[in-house]
């Protein structure tokens, strides 16, 4: 294929540091590979679900290998470049269309060598709401003290923008929920994100339940000139947002109203669901066992032994909806415990695994008498049957 020789030229032509392939085959075993640049040659990383496998390859041989992989028929290829960002992608019938968007930042760094990294949200580049958080300084400096929020916000960034280069969106409004926005810290990020650092067209609510709390943040927004972000009282159960919506997110969400939040991010078919739990009080008060009883005699041992199983029931119950999902490490900005994202994509064709999930929460729920909220609502809405 001449014609992807030569965009494969132009793109390793601007010494991109990092690349990204997506949207795998449905035969692969991997999900997503990254080929990073490493000294004077470049890494691939091939990820599973689980695993990640590593290859070394010169910076002659990079180019060859993404040819291979793309004519094996993965369809998308990111790349970040010295001077510009590169999108090239394959149709299902092996049609070729390359874009590029001229970088307004350097591009992302990939090399462990490099001494000083390059965030997603640069430190050079102050915005309104980091300044009111006291992570910035006024001249323009991360604050010292704020140092580890300051890492902690990129953190989510990436997460976030790992998703949104692995689900290609429609050029159009992104419509974006935040569900118990709170003081809306992390609301501020993602929209500068998207606006700001991808050049996103963006339609963003957040919903909270205190009145003062959503006069602040509406004020906020407006003083930012943050047209596209609006806040309203409401809760996630009831809220009466209509139309599609392409992103979720619930972060610190007590107990089941992160449940609530899930689901209705699945009813309402979301490109992507990101939601940091807390206080998973539900399965800790429904435990018991026969069988399992040195996990429920101890407090400590029962409390976050029921905490990781609620996690991993709403984690294969997504899976069963339609979901590519992930629970990620998070470290968040209160530096408690409650430090499991779960990262829920939605897939283009259902899993070959889907039963598999479903009769695995299932059985987990039948051992420890676990009656989930999620599984419930679930149930309820025909989704499961």
């Amino acid at each position: 294929m001449e014609e992807l020789n030569n965009y494969l030229e132009t793109i390793f032509g601007d010494s991109p540091p990092k690349i990204v392939l997506s949207k795998s085959p449905k035969n692969s075993e991997y999900r997503r590979i990254c080929v990073l640049k490493k000294g004077s040659g470049y890494q691939i990383e091939k990820y599973t679900d689980k695993q990640v496998f590593h290859e070394n390859v010169d910076s002659s041989q990079a180019a060859d290998r993404c040819g291979e992989l793309l004519r094996e028929g993965w369809r998308q290829l990111n790349a970040w470049g010295q001077s510009h960002e590169y999108e090239l992608s394959v149709s299902k019938k092996g049609k070729l269309f390359l874009s590029k968007k001229k970088l307004t930042s350097p591009a992302p760094a990939a090399s462990e060598h490099n001494r000083t990294k390059n965030y997603i949200i640069p430190e050079d580049k102050p915005f309104p709401a980091l300044i009111d958080m006291g992570v910035f300084t006024k001249e323009g400096k991360v604050a010292k003290p704020m140092y580890d929020k300051f890492r902690q916000i990129n953190r989510f960034a990436e997460i976030i923008d790992d998703a949104v280069r692995e689900h290609r969106i429609p050029d159009r409004p992104i419509r974006i929920i935040d569900f118990g926005c709170g003081k809306s810290y992390l609301t501020f990020v993602l929209y500068h994100y998207f606006t700001e650092i991808r050049g996103m067209d963006v339609q963003m609510l957040g919903l909270d339940l205190k009145a003062d709390v959503i006069d602040k943040c509406n004020a906020a927004a407006k003083r930012y000139g943050y047209t596209g972000l609006k806040f309203e009282m409401g809760d996630i159960e009831n809220a009466s947002v209509t139309g599609k919506v392409n992103m979720v997110v619930t972060l610190h969400a007590c107990d089941t109203a992160t449940d609530y939040a899930l689901h209705n991010a699945v009813m309402r078919e979301a490109d992507m669901i990101f939601s940091v739990p807390c206080c998973q009080h539900e399965l800790g008060g429904q435990m018991k066992t026969d069988n399992f009883g040195i996990l429920t005699r101890y407090g400590i041992i029962k409390e976050r032994t029921a905490a990781l199983c609620t996690d991993a029931i709403r984690a294969n119950l997504l899976e069963y909806c339609g979901y590519r999902t992930q629970l990620l490490e998070f470290i968040d900005f209160e530096h408690t415990p409650k430090n499991i994202l779960i990262r829920a994509v939605r897939r283009d064709s259902p899993s070959p695994k889907r039963k598999m999930y479903l009769d695995e929460a299932e059985a987990l729920m039948k051992e420890f008498s676990f009656e989930p909220t999620l599984y419930r609502l679930l149930k309820e809405s025909g989704k499961i049957g």
